[in-house]
C-alpha cells in the first residue's frame, strides 16, 4: 500500500509542477504604456456628443496620456489611453478624429472602434484599453 501511495504521490506532484509552471490563460498585457491607475466619470448630459456614434473625445490628465472616449454605437463605448503604442511616451499623444486616431510622431494611425487597432504602421501594438461601464443611463465610468 505504501508503494502505492509513493508511485502515485510521484505523478501528482508532477501534475502540480505542471499545472503551476504553464502560463495562465488570461490575456498577457502585452501594451508598452505604463499601468497608471484610471478611474473617472463621464456625463452624457454635458459631453453629449459621446451620445453620437462614430464620436470621440479626448480626456487630458487621465492615463498615461489622457484618455480618449468614443462612441460605437448607441448604448456602446470604448476608451483608449492617448500614447502612441510605438513611442510610448507622454509627448507622442495620438490625436482623434471620430473613429481614427493618428500619432504625430511616428505616423501611426488607430481605429477607435473595436480595439484601437493600429491600421497603418509603424505601430503594430493597439492601443491601451480601460473598461466602460454605463451608470444610470448618464454616466459613463472609465477605469482599469
Amino acid at each position: 500500500m505504501r508503494q502505492l501511495i509513493l508511485h502515485h504521490s510521484k505523478y501528482f506532484l508532477l501534475f502540480l509542477f505542471l499545472v503551476f509552471s504553464f502560463p495562465s490563460c488570461d490575456k498577457v498585457n502585452q501594451s508598452p504604456i505604463p499601468d497608471v491607475y484610471v478611474s473617472f466619470t463621464v456625463n452624457l448630459f454635458i459631453v453629449n456628443e459621446l451620445n453620437v456614434p462614430g464620436n470621440s473625445v479626448y480626456f487630458p490628465g487621465v492615463g498615461f496620456g489622457g484618455v480618449i472616449v468614443t462612441c460605437e454605437s448607441p448604448g456602446s463605448w470604448y476608451a483608449f489611453d492617448a500614447a502612441c503604442t510605438e513611442e510610448a511616451s507622454q509627448n507622442c499623444i495620438v490625436q482623434n478624429d471620430e473613429v481614427l486616431a493618428d500619432c504625430p510622431c511616428c505616423g501611426s494611425q488607430f481605429v477607435l472602434i473595436g480595439g484601437g487597432n493600429p491600421t497603418k504602421p509603424p505601430a503594430t501594438l493597439p492601443l491601451k484599453q480601460y473598461n466602460v461601464s454605463l451608470i444610470n443611463n448618464s454616466l459613463l465610468r472609465i477605469y482599469n
